[in-house]
């Protein structure tokens, strides 16, 4: 039982830990410490629904309509397209926001808060879309994983379950362990930066989703 348990949570951190767009907006979400609790469980929750549709092999069904795969891949293109087109706007023209940590000052005890400019319903429809409308979120969760699963015979699941607790553990470090990085984006400019990578990032991956289309 053991072992397909960590097969599974290998495959599935060797899978989700890369720089893609939604790791890059729960990092954004949780150096800014704005509704990280609900993105997590949004990108825990999605990752869990995909592999069980992976591990009970749905995704070989699926992947025998190609054109089902074009229609995603051209949708999640354009909302990276949208979102980068966003985070370049940010770069360009700044608001003049900074992060300010909530922490006791250890001079007056006073306790500096900053208000969330993303409210909680636009977080999750944002992190909702860069889940959902990701062609490599099918291609790696439901088609390689559920192949891989399927090689476990009975105990496909417990691969799951292991796949599934790799998403968990990999987003709550991400977005709770992204507040460390507060004392470096305390400044107008680390912001620009991180937005203007961020665009660069989201075009990147828009241009690759629709690059296998026209290289054949």
């Amino acid at each position: 039982m053991l072992s397909p348990l960590l097969a599974g949570f290998g495959l599935g951190l060797s899978l989700i830990v890369a720089i893609g767009a939604q790791n890059l907006f729960v990092l954004r979400q949780g150096v800014r410490r704005e509704h990280v609790i609900a993105v997590v469980v949004v990108c825990a929750v999605s990752d869990a629904l995909l592999i069980a549709v992976g591990v009970s092999g749905v995704g070989a069904v699926v992947a025998a309509v190609p054109w089902l795969l074009d229609v995603v891949r051209w949708a999640g293109a354009a909302f990276l397209v949208g979102y980068g087109a966003v985070a370049a706007r940010r770069a360009l023209r700044p608001s003049g926001a900074v992060l300010h940590v909530d922490e006791a000052s250890p001079a007056d005890g006073a306790v500096h808060t900053r208000t969330a400019t993303t409210t909680r319903a636009a977080a999750i429809l944002t992190c909702l879309a860069l889940t959902w409308l990701n062609p490599h979120v099918y291609l790696d969760t439901v088609f390689l994983l559920g192949s891989v699963a399927a090689t476990h015979g009975d105990a496909r699941g417990i691969f799951g379950v292991g796949a599934a607790g790799a998403s968990v553990v990999w987003f709550t470090a991400l977005g709770f362990g992204a507040r460390f990085l507060g004392r470096w984006l305390d400044s107008p400019r680390a912001w620009r930066v991180l937005d203007a990578v961020i665009a660069l990032v989201m075009w990147g991956l828009a241009f690759s989703l629709v690059l296998p289309v026209f290289t054949g």
